[in-house]
């Protein structure tokens, strides 16, 4: 184990090498094709402000997809989250509570789901992909039931407010976002939870043998992932100054994206919190820079897609290379 816990990390090493080479290639080329849009100041703000909610989200994927797991159900908790707080303070509701209590009532919401999702996989063994697949339905049920369906504004003022602060010209979400991430990586690779989740990933039989408790740090794992997915939530509420219903569908596909791409593999043992960031970037920069050039947004989809594929491959090619 500690012999293929040595390969992973040069892997990922190498992976993280590649990506920013890629990337500096990327930017060098849109700001050429763009005479220089892509790099004005107003573009690379928005485009980090963009990138941070999923790169909130696709931390919180990183944690369960290192144990070998997946977790559908973020996307969904990202639109819980949101909504729970909106219906708590919004001053057309009858509720309105103080906006702190409300962020610690829709993060225990968050979390408590995330719990869910980690015994449904350990406890009553269900496949980590069908069982965050049934909570994202009920999750998305909840919330269509909760809102009626509506959009909920009337958001406090300074909660609407933090989405759209910068310090010093940096928008404060950027400065949550990046945060997140040093805390994730330092969490993963200096404490004992962060090493599990690689043990675990990387042989579970193996883990369970050295010690290691399987159940709690899979459940840990996915309180993470819900803990993360409902700050990601209230970024967007913030963001939008509302709780929207269908808040944050189809972040689960970018998260994914994100972390593949960002060189973790799906079989697990593998991924890092600054390939995350990274492989986020990428992805939003792709997304950027194909509205800039005007290509269509159901072919950058496509092209994402394509993308997903050939870093699993890559992963799997790697893998059957080392035995």
């Amino acid at each position: 184990m500690e012999k293929r816990s040595a390969s992973s990390k040069a892997f990922s090493a190498f992976n993280e090498r590649n990506l920013l080479l890629i990337f500096v290639v990327l930017v060098v080329f849109l700001a050429t094709v763009t005479k220089g849009k892509f790099l004005s100041f107003g573009n690379i703000t928005n485009l980090l402000r963009q990138t941070s909610i999923n790169g909130v989200v696709a931390l919180a994927m990183l944690f369960v997809i290192i144990t070998g797991g997946i977790d559908l159900s973020v996307g969904a908790l990202v639109g819980l989250s949101g909504m729970v707080f909106a219906m708590l303070t919004s001053n057309r509701l009858s509720y309105q509570l103080p906006s702190l209590q409300a962020i610690l009532i829709a993060l225990i919401v968050s979390t408590l789901f995330g719990l869910a999702n980690g015994f449904a996989v350990y406890d009553m063994r269900i496949p980590p992909f069908i069982a965050t697949l049934g909570v994202m339905t009920f999750v998305r049920g909840l919330v269509m039931y909760i809102s009626g369906g509506r959009m909920i504004t009337g958001l406090p003022r300074n909660f609407v407010d933090f989405a759209s602060d910068v310090i010093l010209d940096v928008p404060t979400l950027v400065w949550l976002w990046l945060m997140i991430a040093l805390i994730s990586g330092l969490v993963l690779k200096y404490t004992r939870f962060g090493r599990n989740l690689y043990a675990i990933g990387s042989n579970r039989e193996a883990a369970r043998l050295s010690g290691i408790n399987l159940r709690l740090n899979y459940l840990l794992a996915y309180a993470v992932s819900g803990f993360l997915s409902g700050i990601a939530g209230l970024m967007l509420a913030s963001r939008l100054a509302a709780g929207v219903p269908t808040g944050g569908q189809g972040y689960e596909l970018d998260a994914i994206a994100s972390v593949v791409i960002g060189g973790a593999s799906l079989s697990g043992g593998v991924g890092t919190a600054l390939g995350t960031v990274i492989g986020a970037v990428l992805i939003q920069t792709l997304r950027n820079g194909g509205n800039l050039l005007g290509i269509d947004p159901f072919v950058m989809q496509m092209m994402i897609g394509l993308i997903i594929i050939a870093a699993v491959f890559l992963d799997q090619y790697v893998k059957t290379r080392r035995g």
